[in-house]
């Protein structure tokens, strides 16, 4: 394997890790945010309330975009077999 390739499969497992965790990440973002907001307009300042919304959203997301995260790792994998077998290009 020479560098290009490396920098290849590289830039492309950072784009499939990126491309996977978006939806959890700016999910988790977005319910940390409005609880936030829900806490300094109530004046609530409970540590745990921010745990029980997240932790539902990133099941809720798992079991809705589960088949797809595992359909873009089954393809990335594909694709990452194929070159190191010999049988696909970068």
């Amino acid at each position: 394997m020479d560098a290009d390739t490396g920098m290849h499969l590289l830039a492309e497992t950072l784009l499939t890790a990126a491309k996977i965790s978006a939806p959890i990440l700016v999910g988790t973002l977005a319910i940390g945010l409005l609880i936030s907001v829900f806490q300094v307009v109530t004046q609530i300042q409970e540590m745990t309330l921010t745990f029980i919304p997240k932790l539902v959203l990133v099941v809720g997301m798992f079991l809705l975009l589960g088949s797809w995260m595992m359909s873009v790792v089954v393809e990335f994998a594909k694709r990452v077999i194929g070159m190191a077998g010999g049988f696909g290009g970068p």
